[in-house]
């Protein structure tokens, strides 16, 4: 063998000790990546905004994936837990589903039923009252006969809400001559007994205006006889 072929050995060498140099590089840059990185999980993300106490459901959500240690520790990892929950507060599109978003819907007690009312979205609710919230319905009525009073009427104490629509906008009705537009009202769900139900379906119906007070935590309204009327006649 002479000089030139040793020389074309040599190189040849070099030439395959540089590349198992760079594959061993190559491997191990591969290996830090993925220590850093760590295995990938399912997560789901929002396709669309949510507004607050919306019922949710599977179909909101698309599944992706991404490395389990770039996740908070309450992400939820199974979607079926959005089932029967609503959002506490506005979802926005592309965030990801964490279980501090979501609450379980009030449930209905063996004596109680759903009813639905619209209350004024700006006397009524301002945007204060939501799901598991316990309220007092007011009811104000002006004189039904010649020699009647006004009155204002505590007609459910202690109501209990469960559900909290979206803000819709809705024409005045004929007879109420102190408002011009379109007004905006919020629909209520409340969970009632028979006779409280009766109660709010005929305010809704015959009563100048339907409003709600919000009442404190573990504070619920104790009313002495006399007390869930007032006129102002009686005021004194």
């Amino acid at each position: 063998m002479n000089s030139r072929q040793r020389r074309g050995v040599i190189l040849l060498l070099l030439s395959v000790l540089c590349a198992f140099g760079a594959f061993a590089g190559v491997l191990s840059v591969i290996s830090d990546v993925n220590s850093k990185v760590g295995p990938e999980v399912a997560a789901y993300r929002l396709k669309a905004d949510v507004a607050p106490y919306t019922q949710l459901t599977e179909e909101q959500f698309e599944k992706i994936s991404m490395p389990k240690r770039w996740l908070s520790e309450n992400a939820v990892a199974d979607l079926s837990v959005v089932n029967g929950k609503i959002a506490v507060t506005q979802l926005k599109k592309g965030s990801l589903l964490q279980d501090d978003m979501i609450v379980k819907r009030p449930a209905l007690a063996n004596d109680e039923q759903e009813i639905a009312i619209m209350i004024d979205a700006e006397t009524g609710v301002a945007g204060k009252i939501t799901p598991g919230d316990l309220v007092n319905i007011f009811a104000t009525f002006g004189p039904q006969e010649k020699g009647d009073k006004a009155q204002s009427r505590i007609i459910v104490p202690n109501a209990k809400v469960i559900d909290v629509g979206r803000i819709t906008a809705l024409e005045p009705k004929e007879e109420d001559n102190n408002r011009t537009g379109v007004q905006q009202a919020v629909p209520i769900t409340f969970a009632l007994k028979t006779k409280d139900a009766q109660r709010v379906a005929y305010a809704e119906s015959f009563a100048a205006h339907v409003r709600l007070a919000l009442l404190a935590d573990g504070s619920p309204t104790t009313l002495r006889p006399g007390e869930n009327t007032y006129t102002l006649e009686g005021d004194k």
